[in-house]
């Protein structure tokens, strides 16, 4: 089982799809960082000689933020906007849509559970 970025990658998957598992990686960077270590994309994860898993780790340490850095730094930009009060952060502050959805109807995974107005329990 190949172990990239703190992250097993599921053996039985080519690794084009495999690598998108790691966090900060999709589709597209997937076959851009296959291409520059020359693995070809269909190859299964458990057939990645481990020279070949080596390379893939070394481009990904180097060139790319992937899992706890990169959520670091997320976590850190959303707690900028909260502290400077702009209009971005305090719609994370409150828990509401951030990019101008339409909250009059929807946005029930943000805004969590209807709540009845005079609803009360027994």
């Amino acid at each position: 089982m190949a172990r990239i970025a703190g992250v097993d990658l599921p053996r039985d998957k080519s690794v084009e799809y495999a690598l998108p598992y790691i966090y900060g990686i999709g589709h597209s960077r997937a076959r851009e960082i296959l291409s520059e270590a020359k693995v070809p994309l269909d190859t299964p994860v458990r057939d990645l000689s481990e020279q070949q898993v080596v390379t893939i780790r070394d481009i990904i340490a180097n060139k790319h933020k992937v899992e706890g850095e990169l959520r670091t730094e997320t976590n850190m930009n959303i707690k900028r906007l909260m502290d400077i009060g702009c209009y971005r952060g305090l719609r994370h502050r409150r828990g509401m849509p951030v990019h101008g959805q339409r909250t009059h109807t929807n946005a029930r995974t943000r805004k969590g559970r209807k709540r009845g107005i005079g609803t009360r329990t027994k």
